[in-house]
């Protein structure tokens, strides 16, 4: 029962992991792209940084739905 446990552990920190490392790489592409030609560049920058925010709010949520996991079946 501790083996699946870790396991699920260790699937959910990589999901974490996975959720902010997406999250910078978009915050990079949207400074990168607002850069150049302004109003149709600040649109689809503006559009990549939300989907940025979606991926960092997924990562946080994650993160406390496994806390709340190992605190309910204290681990």
């Amino acid at each position: 029962m501790q083996n699946l446990f870790k396991t699920i552990k260790h699937k959910i920190n990589g999901a974490i992991i996975h959720f902010v490392a997406s999250g910078l790489i978009l915050v990079i592409a949207a400074v990168l792209i607002v850069w150049t030609d302004f109003f149709l560049r600040l649109v689809i920058g503006l559009l990549i940084i939300i989907v940025a925010y979606i991926f960092f709010y997924l990562a946080y949520k994650t993160w406390w739905l496994k806390r709340e996991i190992e605190k309910h079946l204290k681990l």
